[in-house]
């Protein structure tokens, strides 16, 4: 469960809402911006000030991820040179940027809660 979570940015308690103000992660000005509290159960989504610097260390990971991706793709499968390979790491890490900072805030959070089925299923706030 905590898969939906992390993919799409939903409560990490009851899934029930996106933890962000704006959907769309390539509204750059607003990419980051969470609410305060789920409005379905009440979770408070920053436990303490500066509690998303630790997703800065999950970024790496899966800024990792996505270069060996396009590493793969391009010069494994597209057998291009290894010049081109490293313009489509570049390509991809500048354009999945906001996608990449939202994935590693979500798994962030949810290394910290996890999903409630019973709080998910009654819609009370707690």
């Amino acid at each position: 469960m905590k898969l939906y979570s992390i993919l799409f940015g939903a409560c990490p308690k009851c899934h029930q809402e996106s933890m962000y103000t704006v959907k769309n992660p390539y509204v750059l000005s607003d990419t980051l911006k969470i609410n305060e509290r789920c409005s379905h159960c009440n979770t408070k989504y920053r436990m303490e000030p500066s509690f998303f610097y630790g997703s800065m260390y999950v970024s790496y990971g899966v800024g990792i991820a996505f270069a060996v991706t396009a590493f793969v793709i391009s010069y494994l499968i597209f057998e291009s040179s290894l010049t081109i390979a490293f313009i489509a790491i570049v390509l991809t890490l500048v354009g999945f940027m906001p996608i990449i900072m939202r994935l590693s805030r979500n798994i962030w959070i949810n290394l910290f809660m996890s999903f409630d089925k019973e709080l998910a299923s009654k819609g009370a706030k707690t």
